[in-house]
């Protein structure tokens, strides 16, 4: 894998919308794919947890999910200061899973 991956629920118009804006944003920089057919390939993340958030599995094999796993595709895409924020900032990431949870 020469690119991260950013695994979603195909089946999910809600999601479906906010990757084409993600996969605009970060071009071809980003590979998406639907876990219901990536899945397979992942047996170390439990296929329920595709189904709760979108994970980011970088070509390193390290992964990260929930709004983690979407400033880091925004990252890679050029946008890093969210993920700065997110990494560095008291209080930013817990603000920023409840969001992305709600």
């Amino acid at each position: 894998m020469n690119h991260p991956l950013m695994i979603f629920d195909g089946d999910c118009g809600f999601c479906r919308r906010w990757i084409a804006r993600w996969k605009a944003f970060t071009g071809d920089r980003v590979e998406y794919e639907p876990f219901q057919s990536a899945a397979d390939r992942f047996p170390e993340i439990p296929r329920e947890q595709f189904a709760r958030a979108v994970h980011l599995v970088e070509p390193d094999g390290s992964y990260s999910h929930g709004a983690e796993a979407v400033l880091r595709a925004l990252a890679h895409g050029g946008r890093r200061w969210p993920l700065a924020l997110y990494a560095h900032v008291p209080l930013v990431a817990p603000v920023c899973e409840a969001a992305y949870a709600w």
